[in-house]
């Protein structure tokens, strides 16, 4: 493709060799990572948070890249590529990806969600429900990238700039209609979707998450407020009006608004009517069903979906029939029964997705049935939510144990000590402390009686433990399924 097809749209400055036309200049590919650079490449210099991109711009040139983009040209580039000047190469990266890779999120119908809870269920459900429906569908989250039903490996929540372009180009050849994205508020920041233009939004919940990357509350809320602000008139915007920041993400958005919710009356309302481990009898905007989900954080889940497909065309009382046909998606709220006992296994990892899944249990659970809840914070994240989640844990369960949860390169003993500092010496007395994550599901199940309910939150989906940048495979179903002689 022609370096100037490439650079559509983008405010440039171009330095140019002697007798070169940058305009004509021919890239083979578009690259960040001066590793996978090659001849005929267009290297994008990103400043990061560890590491500057523009400090590898002279072995790109000498691997074969023929220009790149940069917030500035050091002084000892070579002068036989072209420079490309921009003032935030980041963004420009994700124009320059969706001009290269021909705007596949203008192919289809790209709906992206976003909020501290709820993204993974959502999308999930909603892929889930849209090709019961007949359609084609992509996928991206944080537990699988999908192509209708081909699973395609995943990273972050949001995939980068190039990757994201991609993805969505197989999508659009592959005939997909719809894709359903989880959007994070670092991706929005970092714009990671940056050119990709969506035809809907979806906004959950904004909790305590996250300050170790954006310091303050304010910044974070901003960040998920970005997404809205960048969406086009041609979009809808769906909020959740009970979430105090819900009016706040449209305050600025072009699209048109449309909310949900439990409390207040939004254009989509819902009652819980009824409900127990097996699912709930719900009124969703005076229509009866009864979902196989469980909780009031589910419930907001349903309503998300809910909104969606209606706003996406979908006959309301056809999406009725399949919510009621809807399973929960891996890791949340994920139930393994054996021995008399149930353990659930959930991707709490957040205070206010801990205390839903605590509460929820705690409304449906008999008085004689004990409640043992395992959970840990994971290591070089905000250390700030760790004695608030010990806290919220110690107080919603008749037991607690406290152990690690990917302690990534932090001392897992440390950020025990961190979840402690948030228990008063009464509750230390119901604590036990057991830093290796296999002994601590084996003690909460062997502490637990018949009858009795074990709570594991934290790593839900996730089949690994990442110890000193390691990751190696565990399982919390697997752990749990073994522990109560459950036969797979």
């Amino acid at each position: 493709m022609k370096l100037n097809d490439i650079l559509k749209g983008i405010d440039c400055e171009l330095r140019c060799p002697d007798g070169v036309e940058a305009g004509s200049l021919e890239v083979a590919d578009l690259q960040f990572d001066s590793r996978r650079v090659a001849q005929g490449t267009l290297f994008v210099a990103q400043p990061g948070t560890k590491v500057d991109g523009h400090d590898f711009i002279v072995p790109s040139v000498e691997a074969g890249a023929v220009a790149v983009v940069c917030q500035h040209v050091p002084q000892d580039a070579p002068r036989s590529a072209v420079y490309v000047v921009v003032s935030d190469s980041s963004k420009a990266l994700g124009e320059m990806a969706a001009n290269f890779y021909g705007h596949p999120s203008r192919s289809l119908k790209l709906i992206g969600i976003t909020g501290t809870n709820g993204k993974t269920t959502s999308v999930t459900l909603l892929h889930r429900m849209f090709r019961q429906l007949g359609h084609h569908v992509g996928l991206v989250s944080t537990i699988v990238n999908k192509i209708d039903e081909e699973e395609l490996p995943t990273g972050h929540t949001t995939p980068d700039a190039l990757e994201l372009n991609q993805l969505l180009r197989r999508m659009a050849d592959a005939g997909c209609d719809y894709c359903f994205m989880e959007v994070s508020s670092h991706a929005v920041v970092q714009h990671r979707i940056a050119g990709v233009e969506f035809a809907g939004a979806i906004f959950s919940n904004i909790t305590h998450d996250h300050l170790d990357f954006h310091k303050t509350m304010a910044n974070y809320i901003a960040a998920k407020k970005g997404f809205f602000d960048g969406l086009p008139a041609t979009a809808w915007a769906l909020v959740n009006i009970d979430d105090r920041n819900g009016r706040v993400m449209v305050q600025n958005t072009c699209a048109k608004v449309a909310t949900y919710g439990l409390n207040q009356m939004g254009d989509f309302h819902c009652r819980i009517l009824e409900e127990g481990f097996e699912g709930m009898h719900l009124s969703i905007d005076g229509r009866e069903l009864w979902c196989r989900l469980v909780g009031r954080f589910n419930a907001y889940n349903l309503m998300a979906i809910y909104g969606a497909a209606v706003l996406c065309g979908i006959d309301c009382d056809e999406v009725l029939r399949q919510l009621s046909t809807l399973q929960p998606a891996p890791g949340r709220f994920q139930y393994v029964s054996g021995r008399g006992i149930t353990a659930i296994v959930d991707y709490a990892h957040t205070p206010d997705a801990l205390q839903n899944v605590l509460a929820t249990i705690n409304d449906i659970r008999r008085p004689q049935q004990m409640l043992i809840t395992v959970v840990g914070c994971g290591g070089d994240r905000d250390r700030t939510k760790r004695p608030e989640m010990a806290r919220i844990a110690c107080e919603g369960s008749d037991k607690l144990v406290l152990t690690s949860d990917n302690p990534r390169t932090e001392r897992p003993e440390a950020i025990l000590d961190d979840m402690e500092a948030g228990l008063t010496p009464q509750q230390l007395s119901h604590t036990v402390r057991i830093t290796d994550r296999r002994q601590a599901i084996r003690t909460a199940c062997m502490m637990a009686r018949e009858g009795d309910i074990v709570l594991i939150a934290g790593k839900g989906h996730e089949k690994y433990q990442e110890v000193n940048g390691v990751r190696s495979h565990f399982d919390d179903v697997e752990e749990a399924q073994k522990e109560l002689e459950v036969k797979k």
